[in-house]
């Protein structure tokens, strides 16, 4: 039973989410119950339980990988500086490095916590194609799609799990859980694969460099990692990206190849 201090509280809330979210998000279907506070909450929520689970998270350590961290970090940092990152000085911005040489996947969580595994890393074959990906989830925790599905799934019962927040200590808990069985839906991945472009349209780089990625994975058979599960077809994915790239102008050819086989092999 919801009280009259607690129905205030969700009225209020909702009110605010929702003007808030319209300012920020032009598409339809985009409202967005959870505010920039509940993001980073639930991604320190997230990237705790990732912290104190090596088994299924094997973070690779930062002593002895200096020089990958640097490189990774230093990547982001200049997707970050673009300019179009939405929230890039409000969330917190951390990359680390999963150890797992089988599996082809980066990941972001709300707050902007970002995850690579080495298997990626190894497996791309250029700087334009790694900051293709990474520029992908960055895009997905800037534009808040994780909390996005969130409010879709949950409704009006996730907001009374905030409300309710400060009397339940395991509502963080319980949201951040559900983000492990989130998917998100194709506009989310197209968005994601736009604004990859749009981070990278005014550096050196290719700004297409996503469409690398899917022009490997296209050819490898098996397992497709977790961004194809709700788009699967790379093909379309490629000319979307290239024809992103053509249409907002973007001028960038570089790969760095020379110096991200220097990084490959520092992880070998």
């Amino acid at each position: 039973m919801i009280t009259k201090k607690i129905f205030l509280l969700l009225a209020i809330s909702l009110t605010t989410a929702i003007s808030w979210d319209c300012k920020l998000m032009k598409k339809a279907g985009n409202i967005n119950l959870f505010t920039i506070s509940d993001d980073k909450a639930l991604g320190k929520q997230v990237s705790e339980q990732i912290a104190s689970d090596p088994k299924q998270f094997p973070i690779l350590p930062e002593k002895g990988n200096e020089e990958v961290y640097k490189y990774i970090r230093g990547l982001t940092q200049q997707l970050l500086r673009s300019g179009k990152v939405a929230h890039a000085n409000e969330f917190d911005w951390q990359v680390q490095i999963i150890k797992d040489d089988k599996t082809l996947n980066a990941f972001a969580v709300p707050g902007g916590h970002l995850y690579v595994y080495t298997g990626l890393i190894k497996f791309l074959d250029t700087e334009d194609q790694l900051a293709g990906v990474m520029g992908h989830e960055i895009a997905h925790a800037a534009q808040r799609h994780s909390t996005q599905q969130m409010t879709k799934l949950y409704g009006l019962d996730a907001l009374r799990m905030i409300a309710t927040g400060n009397k339940d200590p395991g509502v963080l808990e319980q949201l951040a859980l559900g983000l492990a069985s989130l998917k998100f839906s194709r506009s989310h991945e197209a968005e994601a694969d736009e604004y990859s472009v749009i981070y990278l349209c005014n550096s050196d780089l290719n700004a297409a460099g996503a469409a690398g990625f899917f022009e490997k994975i296209k050819g490898k058979g098996g397992t497709p990692p977790e961004f194809l599960s709700t788009h699967p077809d790379p093909g379309n994915r490629i000319k979307d990206i290239k024809a992103k790239s053509q249409s907002l102008g973007c001028r960038g050819r570089q790969n760095h190849k020379a110096a991200y086989d220097q990084i490959k092999k520092l992880l070998n």
